[in-house]
């Protein structure tokens, strides 16, 4: 009778790194999962105006810098999303930077700059004069959806037209640069709500009525909006959500687009061309190391925005690797700093990466269990290397760029594959300790993220911790 594969499962590594840092895990009762996700954001001014469920709640960013923020200064945000702290940060009175490389981001971000710089009348006014407006009278093909394979078939045929029709209309008869910025958005905000998809974690899940190739789904959407009423909807949304942000700016707060900058690229990129010492607090969540692939979830927006099928394989690839496909970037990176004639940083993170034990550990078991079969996808070791190499590239920039007594706030989560959990806390916040922050506390909430079923019926179950981490540069 065939053994079973022999997998490593050696755990001291993880053991003692648990040890260092016990005392300083806490779990914090202000937090809960609505707070560190995007749920609270869900009936926000603006925040609302966008499902970004990647993001995290303007309760948390306001939170960390009512905590830590005595006095105006800086604050970055290195995976800005769609500018949640970025806002927060300039209501409260501070310079806000943020740095996103999704277009999605620049787009959120401008259309609340231009909603805010309108008169709010005038923006009331032209939603109201657009009400009734038959869409697909104004369809020209130069407008229509330009589709990518992972897209084709997500609208039915009135949809798109209306959606060509639409984006006609705005080019041939919407002069203000400002409205037509608010609009597009719009448009893009609807997308989901009128197609035959619905974000399902790392995939878009397709309703069985979609006009798609081989589609077998019994996955039922239930009542689509037709594209009229769901843009309606959505600009009576705005156009209210602006009137109160200027009279949030008449008592004295920002509403123009002094205090918010934002970068569009890479992190890994651009964090090396800001001024040492300059940032007084972060306040960030990367992307987890969860296998999830942002192009593949809002590939509908993304292809509303230009991206052709070549395109949304580069962006992939510039992601921070968090999905098996990713490659690795070392020497990508190590171009960054070689172009900067200053590679000492590169060398420093190499050593800093080779001195997880906890993570080498973590790294040696997933490859035995790949090794025996036992994962569900054999890149996964690679992805879990890469990613945690490129956030050592991150965290050592953020040391290099926050000035001494700031912090860093990280929201992030923890990960299982096959059992074996990547403690993502106690790692990166080491990673952290190496380069010489000081690891203030790690907060965790009261309740954790259950694993899978699948994963549950063979490991049992076992809660892994949601956390935020708080470093301070001393």
């Amino acid at each position: 009778m065939p053994t079973a594969p022999q997998v490593m499962r050696d755990t001291a590594g993880r053991e003692a790194l648990l040890r260092r840092y016990r005392s300083l895990l806490d779990v914090n009762p202000q937090l809960d999962r609505s707070i560190v996700s995007f749920q609270a954001n869900r009936r926000q001014p603006f925040y609302g105006w966008f499902k970004y469920k990647e993001g995290f709640s303007s309760r948390l960013v306001a939170y960390a810098i009512d905590r830590y923020m005595t006095r105006p200064g800086v604050v970055l945000d290195p995976f800005a999303g769609v500018g949640t702290t970025l806002f927060v940060a300039r209501s409260k009175g501070h310079e806000a930077l943020g740095i996103e490389l999704m277009p999605l981001g620049p787009r959120a971000v401008d259309a609340r700059l231009a909603a805010e710089q309108m008169q709010p009348g005038a923006l009331k006014r032209a939603v109201v004069s657009l009400e009734g407006v038959d869409w697909a009278e104004y369809y020209e093909p130069r407008f229509a959806y330009r589709h990518v394979p992972i897209t084709s078939g997500a609208f039915g045929p009135q949809t798109e037209r209306a959606i060509g029709g639409f984006r006609s209309y705005c080019a041939r008869h919407v002069r203000d640069e400002r409205l037509h910025r608010v609009l597009d958005f719009a448009c893009l905000t609807v997308l989901e709500s009128v197609s035959y998809t619905r974000k399902d974690g790392q995939y878009l899940r397709w309703d069985h009525r979609a006009n798609r190739p081989r589609l077998r789904s019994s996955f039922d959407k239930g009542p689509i909006p037709d594209f009229a009423s769901a843009i309606r909807g959505k600009l009576q949304t705005i156009a209210h959500d602006a009137c109160g942000v200027v009279r949030a700016g008449s008592k004295g707060g920002s509403t123009d687009a002094a205090g918010v900058a934002l970068r569009e690229g890479s992190c890994l990129e651009a964090l090396p061309t800001l001024e040492a010492q300059s940032v007084d607090l972060v306040v960030t969540s990367p992307p987890y190391c969860n296998r999830y692939d942002y192009t593949r979830t809002y590939a509908l927006e993304l292809a509303y925005c230009g991206l052709s099928a070549e395109r949304f394989k580069i962006l992939r690839q510039q992601l921070l690797s968090c999905t098996v496909e990713n490659k690795a970037k070392a020497d990508q990176i190590l171009s960054t700093y070689r172009q900067r004639a200053d590679t000492s940083m590169f060398h420093k993170v190499e050593a800093v990466f080779e001195a997880q034990t906890a993570l080498h550990e973590v790294l040696d078991s997933l490859a035995s269990l790949g090794g025996a079969g036992l994962l569900n996808n054999p890149n996964i070791p690679r992805m879990v290397r890469n990613y945690f190499f490129e956030m050592c590239f991150v965290i050592g920039e953020l040391w290099r760029i926050v000035r001494p007594g700031g912090r860093v706030v990280m929201v992030n989560d923890n990960v299982r594959y096959a059992g074996q959990e990547v403690p993502v806390d106690l790692i990166l916040s080491d990673v952290a300790r190496c380069f010489g922050f000081d690891v203030e506390t790690i907060w965790s909430l009261a309740r954790g993220k259950g694993n899978s079923s699948q994963q549950m019926a063979t490991h049992g179950r076992h809660e892994l911790r949601k956390g935020v981490y708080v470093w301070v540069k001393l």
